[in-house]
């Protein structure tokens, strides 16, 4: 199978994967509910505006500001991949820059679509391509669900960040780029050789 086609194949089953596992959590979960599937791993559904850890500024300026910049940043994302793919480089340097763009284009869909398809009610689960939907276009919020609480104790809990699908891909996707660092950014004279 050649370097294009395996991308192509990444990206497109990691979407998928990203954005079935969102529509399920919010269509049969409620709003903060939790799911214990070990001690170390929970299934818990919240909602932020787009920011790492929920971090927000600006309010709705800033929402729209950095839904529009990664609006843009995904086509240069795009492009690394294709030249990177042209320039036969490392399997694992395809692979990385994949899930780099699919992570994005997965909560890019979140914060451009959502606000618009889904509801949110008060008590309940969340209705998909609902009558009164919660937002506007470009402005709705991304949906996390994977938390893995590894230690927690009384006024402390390692790893409490809660995080879906398209943060992992993009965590992933960064860290073979750290390991296979130069095959992913080689120097002028090793491209030319």
């Amino acid at each position: 199978m050649s370097k294009k086609a395996i991308a192509i194949l990444t990206i497109l089953l990691a979407i998928t994967l990203d954005q079935a596992s969102k529509i399920y959590v919010k269509t049969h979960f409620e709003y903060g509910e939790t799911v214990h599937v070990f001690s170390w791993f929970k299934l818990q559904f919240i909602e932020n505006n787009g920011m790492a850890w929920g971090f927000e500024f600006g309010g709705k300026a800033g929402k729209l500001f950095l839904t529009v910049f990664r609006l843009l940043v995904v086509p240069a994302i795009g492009y690394w991949l294709y030249q990177t793919i042209k320039r036969n480089a490392h399997f694992a340097v395809v692979i990385a820059i994949a899930l780099v763009f699919s992570g994005a284009i997965g909560n890019i869909i979140d914060s451009v679509f959502y606000g618009i398809i889904f509801d949110a009610p008060a008590h309940g689960t969340a209705t998909l391509f609902a009558e009164n939907p919660y937002g506007e276009f470009l402005f709705g919020r991304v949906v996390d669900m994977l938390y893995f609480p590894i230690y927690e104790g009384e006024s402390f809990t390692f790893f409490n960040a809660i995080f879906n699908g398209a943060d992992s891909y993009i965590t992933i996707g960064v860290i073979l780029l750290f390991l296979f660092n130069k095959q992913a950014f080689p120097k002028e004279e090793e491209k030319k050789a």
